[in-house]
């Protein structure tokens, strides 16, 4: 066997590297480093292309948003002298900082992070604020996008929801950051075998949460299957995020009809918007309709 390709993704990059570091030294392990989301899949497509995959995805659960984590911006102060003379001009500072270069790591290079300049001519309340993702949504999308692709969550603390969610996104292990160097290598090597790995103390939390989705997935079956098959069609065509109008051409149907429809599959679902009738189709494992003209089986 090869050597074990990790990527470590961490947007504290003390962290990162210093973990990357500590990999490295293992002689039959080699480690890239990626500070976001958006270097974490260049550097995934970039290794793929080159025929060498990295195996393992070491990603942080709390994971900031793509390019770098950002700072909320502050609230610009009420100046104190409203009359004082023209704001100083504003300066911007922009570059790419270099990532130190170690035998046996492939570092990439990552975005500077830093919030959006706020000033008088710039109010806090229409600065532009990237909306976070998360590692647990990269994981997901990596291993559908490199199926041979392993992923394990470092955590900072065990929550068993979050766990649950990762699991079902495609991880096989879930390691805290306060664990052992010594611990870690074992989860990595265990994921390469095909074994799904979790801390004894959120075992019981994890079950828990897989036991109450369960039952949850029931109920949501059980009121799907109350629906009439016309009703399931239109259900299927809200998932799809299809409007009335659309729904209407799809099925050839009145707008009028398409709306009793819609009230029904709300009613006999017990919700009162069609985003939790999506929501509690997606749980009963309704999937959206088929685009029009698609071939029917």
């Amino acid at each position: 066997m090869g050597r074990i390709r990790v990527l470590v993704v961490d947007d504290h990059r003390i962290f990162a590297e210093a973990l990357a570091t500590a990999l490295s030294a293992e002689p039959e392990i080699e480690v890239g480093a990626a500070g976001s989301a958006a270097a974490a899949e260049h550097a995934l497509e970039r290794a793929a292309a080159e025929g060498r995959p990295f195996d393992i995805l070491l990603v942080d659960a709390d994971l900031g948003s793509v390019g770098g984590s950002l700072v909320p911006p502050r609230r610009p102060r009420q100046a104190v002298e409203p009359e004082a003379g023209p704001a100083p001009a504003r300066r911007a500072t922009t570059g790419v900082v270099p990532a130190p270069r170690r035998s046996g790591s492939v570092l990439v290079p990552q975005r500077p992070a830093g919030p959006p300049v706020v000033t008088a001519e710039q109010p806090a309340a229409v600065a532009p604020v990237r909306r976070p993702v998360d590692g647990i949504a990269l994981l997901g999308r990596s291993c559908h996008t490199y199926p041979g692709l392993r992923a394990v969550v470092l955590a900072a603390e065990e929550d068993p929801r979050r766990a649950v969610r990762a699991l079902y996104a495609g991880a096989a292990g879930w390691v805290a950051k306060e664990s052992s160097l010594t611990r870690l290598l074992t989860v990595l090597r265990g994921v390469l075998r095909g074994e799904t790995h979790l801390p004894p103390t959120l075992l019981t939390g994890v079950v828990r949460e897989l036991t109450t989705a369960r039952r949850d997935r029931t109920e949501s079956e059980r009121l799907v299957e109350s629906l009439t098959p016309r009703e399931k069609q239109v259900l299927r065509c809200m998932v799809a995020g299809l409007g009335r109008q659309a729904v209407a051409e799809r099925l050839y149907l009145s707008p009028h009809t398409v709306r009793t429809h819609m009230q029904n599959v709300l009613g006999k679902l017990g919700v009162h918007s069609t985003l939790a009738a999506v929501a509690l189709a997606r749980r009963a494992g309704v999937g959206p309709a088929e685009p029009a003209g698609a071939p029917t089986s």
